[in-house]
């Protein structure tokens, strides 16, 4: 009697344990995925840009958008943007970013862009990102302060390998 039950039983629990299998591993989050594009401007130069929304401790939501133009090797840019009518950005107000004991003042540069200099809503802010690039040798979470707007705006790790790859991408690491 006990042989039948077993010999019954072995395959429902079979089953159960699949099903249970299955539901966990679609219960699980998907690992994050890069998020670097390239496509031309305007005017038909090479963008390539990594693009995350973003949010700060008052968990007011942020656009951060870190940009390359031009061939590798061309300016990098990161571009912070607020939505309009919620936030007023003074220029120049510098970027202050922190990770550990590091810290780095980012120069903005949202003057030298014709489109946002003569944009009224003052939502948006541009900021050299070349000197933060050039010190970070790991993907580590920064923690971004722009004084009078946000006090600390966390940016995570894959979000900061992201950046990182922009100095060098090229169309082949997007396959």
């Amino acid at each position: 009697m006990q042989r039948l039950l077993r010999q019954r039983l072995r395959p429902l629990c079979s089953t159960l344990l699949g099903m249970l299998l299955g539901v966990l591993l679609l219960a699980l989050p998907a690992p994050a995925l890069a998020q670097v594009h390239a496509h031309p401007d305007e005017n038909g130069t090479p963008v390539v840009r990594s693009l995350e929304s973003l949010r700060d401790l008052d968990y007011q939501s942020w656009q951060a958008v870190a940009y390359r133009q031009g061939p590798p090797g061309g300016p990098l840019i990161l571009r912070i943007v607020g939505y309009p009518g919620r936030v007023r950005l003074d220029h120049p107000t510098s970027l202050l970013v922190h990770s550990g004991r590091q810290n780095w003042q980012l120069e903005d540069i949202t003057t030298n862009n014709p489109k946002l200099a003569a944009d009224g809503r003052d939502a948006a802010a541009e900021f050299n990102l070349a000197p933060l690039l050039e010190d970070l040798s790991q993907n580590r979470p920064l923690r971004l302060e722009l004084p009078g707007v946000f006090v600390e705006l966390p940016v995570p790790p894959y979000v900061v390998g992201e950046w990182r790859s922009l100095p060098s991408w090229t169309d082949a690491d997007a396959a």
